[in-house]
């Protein structure tokens, strides 16, 4: 997240919170596409995390992006933490660990999106090459130890490091040691945000099979083709998971409020100090008891804030965000919007993913996420294989991509850029297979090429 939200209008009641949700409908002539990708810092000698601080450090990088796009500058205090775009919407924000991450503009294409990745990854090549360091597109860092991981200097994220270690057993891994690419999608009304909420939650882990790519941690496999989901299983599931409230009766913004409300808060935002309010309710600061804030209420920059720090498989705002997916190599940052999009923005597809999922129960649900991470592609729902299940809703996407036909300039529609999952699926290996296959022969059972093979 580039940044905090800053509108400062009170919330009286829950209704306010609901109509905040149902403000996002927009018609579909006004959907967008925001994608968004993270990716690790390293030193092109050596292969090491790259700190904060120092001449050849994060903060050089930000203050050279901002000298060659002229964004404005995002600061905490007197400290750089990202830039916006504060015409086109985009931004760039920095994770925990220094993971650098663009937070694209919204979009009408994947041509534009793939064209603002392109754009984006040449700046950051132009100034960060001479600073020593370069950037590698995986699901999570495969060497460093946390102790070894840097931290950024911002306040949301040492109330959550302090927090984290009281409610699971990898929250810190979350935030340090992994990547992912996510893409955010507009609903047309809350009928429409129900259906698209329970095929992205139902669907979800189809991409994270498509996507995993994160089989090493501390330069050894880990046993898992995707370890950033499965860290994702033991962070805090208070505020993660696979919603099955939303599959019931009566889903709706107001449940969604009601689910958020419930929610511990990380933190209440004043001016610029972060209040560490960890574990506390949203309920007390709504009703103007919070103790942190006596006889304050709570203002929409609370709401959106405490919204941010929700991660479920796929998170509700103004829009719906779609969190399953390591981050990976160039390709796959064009082809996860473009997998989302061709389910959603097309109606018969959108209908198509529904019909796929809409038979299963909770706990087949829950039971293929739990199996994603270890089996990939051999992971089973209703008696049917994950390669099967992915084949089908990679095809169903590529149709809906056809049939919105929306051309670039050679001629070509958005489907294209689904040829790498395309790729995946015809070898029957996901991306974490493959590495494990170059790990144990061409690379000799180390991964410092990766450095080479799998950078930007």
């Amino acid at each position: 997240m580039a940044r905090d939200q800053i509108d400062t209008q009170p919330i009286e009641s829950r209704d306010e919170l609901v109509a905040w949700f149902e403000e996002g409908s927009k018609a579909p002539s006004k959907f967008r596409i925001g994608t968004e990708h993270e990716k690790f810092p390293f030193t092109l000698k050596g292969h090491a995390p790259v700190p904060y601080e120092g001449p050849n450090g994060i903060r050089a990088l930000l203050d050279g992006m901002q000298a060659l796009n002229c964004w404005e500058p995002i600061m905490e205090g007197e400290t750089i933490i990202g830039l916006a775009d504060n015409v086109g919407g985009g931004a760039i924000s920095l994770e925990p660990g220094g993971q650098f991450e663009l937070s694209g503009a919204p979009l009408i294409t994947i041509h534009e999106t793939c064209a603002e990745v392109n754009s984006h990854l040449e700046q950051v090549r132009e100034v960060a090459t001479p600073l020593g360091f370069g950037f590698l597109g995986l699901g999570m860092s495969p060497k460093w130890t946390l102790a070894e991981t840097p931290v950024m200097p911002k306040g949301r994220y040492k109330i959550m490091a302090n927090y984290m270690p009281k409610v699971g057993t990898h929250g810190l891994d979350m935030m340090f040691r992994t990547c992912t690419v996510q893409v955010n999608l507009d609903f047309g009304s809350e009928a429409d945000m129900v259906k698209k909420l329970r095929v992205g939650v139902a669907l979800q882990p189809v991409a994270t099979a498509l996507f995993a790519n994160s089989p090493f941690t501390e330069g050894k496999p880990n046993g898992f083709l995707s370890f950033r989901s499965e860290i994702w299983r033991d962070t805090d599931n208070n505020r993660a998971g696979m919603l099955p409230f939303a599959f019931e009766d009566g889903m709706g913004f107001e449940r969604y409020v009601d689910y958020a409300l419930d929610v511990p808060m990380y933190f209440i935002k004043r001016g610029d100090t972060y209040i560490d309010v960890a574990g506390s309710s949203f309920r007390d600061l709504l009703a103007g008891r919070h103790p942190a804030v006596p006889g304050e209420r709570a203002t929409v920059s609370d709401w959106a804030n405490h919204l941010s720090t929700i991660f479920p498989e796929v998170r509700l705002k103004r829009y719906l965000e779609m969190r399953g997916a390591d981050g990976g190599p160039w390709r796959n940052l064009c082809a996860l919007p473009a997998l989302w999009t061709g389910l959603y923005y097309d109606t018969t597809s959108l209908d198509a993913a529904w019909d796929l999922a809409k038979g299963w129960t909770a706990e087949e649900r829950q039971k293929l996420r739990d199996d994603v991470p270890r089996l990939g592609f051999k992971a089973e729902i209703a008696g049917r294989s994950m390669l099967d299940l992915a084949r089908e809703v990679v095809e169903i996407a590529r149709a809906g991509l056809a049939r919105r036909d929306y051309r670039d300039s050679q001629g070509r529609d958005e489907s294209r850029f689904l040829a790498p999952l395309q790729d995946s699926l015809a070898s029957g290996l996901t991306p974490a297979e493959t590495l494990l296959a170059r790990y144990e022969g061409a690379w000799d059972r180390s991964v410092e090429p990766i450095f080479d093979e799998y950078a930007y």
